[in-house]
């Protein structure tokens, strides 16, 4: 398989350096001619000193032979471009982009990036997994600016005891599944929420306030 890397900083050095060593045929472009010199010398002329988000570079570079186009300098705006140009003038069948603000994932997704690696999503996360349990938890960000988000039911719960399918949910908002004992669960027409369980449903970012209020109870004041 051949990619092409684009950047240079820390991400592009490490992730060049592993598919090269996994026998995959690699290309790294970065635009500062002295740190791709640096990176020359340690990993070969695999380095191109070019800038990604030019379409006479990425040529160059060999993105119309490409299988899969990695994006990942530190500025958002220059990931867009580089898998905009790889997939729409040069067919690269995948695109990976590194987003850096949460907040650009809808329109990279939008305009059609195949998949996005947010290293503030992953770390926030991680954080949100030490959140108490009387808060939400995202999981993930999907199409359409949908989120994947967990409520785990405390005792207090308006849910609890409740069938998933006749508790009224926020416009735009579902219970997909519930997990209990570490067990998904779908959701069926004799299923009671319990105290203890995880229910994990999808919303727009808009619905949260009153996602919370259903599943775990009303908001406190700040």
């Amino acid at each position: 398989m051949f990619v092409l890397v684009v950047g240079g900083g820390k991400v592009g050095y490490y992730l060049t350096k592993e598919l090269s060593e996994s026998g995959h045929e690699v290309v790294l472009m970065e635009k500062d001619r002295g740190r791709a010199d640096q990176i020359a010398d340690e990993i070969g002329s695999i380095v191109v000193a070019k800038d990604g988000c030019e379409g006479s570079a990425l040529a160059e570079a060999g993105a119309n032979r490409a299988d899969v186009v990695a994006a990942v300098t530190g500025d958002d705006e220059d990931n867009l471009v580089i898998c905009q140009m790889a997939k729409h003038h040069f067919a690269v069948p995948k695109t990976i982009a590194r987003v850096n603000n949460p907040k650009n994932e809808p329109l990279f997704k939008h305009l059609g990036v195949d998949e996005l690696i947010s290293p503030t999503r992953m770390i926030l996360g991680s954080i949100e997994q030490d959140i108490p349990v009387h808060e939400l938890l995202h999981l993930a960000l999907l199409s359409g600016d949908f989120e994947l988000i967990e409520a785990q039911l405390a005792e207090g719960s308006p849910a609890v005891g409740r069938n998933p399918r006749d508790i009224e949910m926020p416009e735009g908002c579902a219970i997909v599944a519930i997990v209990r004992e570490d067990v998904a669960q779908a959701v069926r027409a004799d299923t009671v929420l319990r105290a203890g369980d995880r229910v994990i449903a999808t919303g727009r970012p808009e619905c949260e306030p009153a996602l919370h209020e259903t599943l775990i109870g009303e908001i406190a004041p700040a």
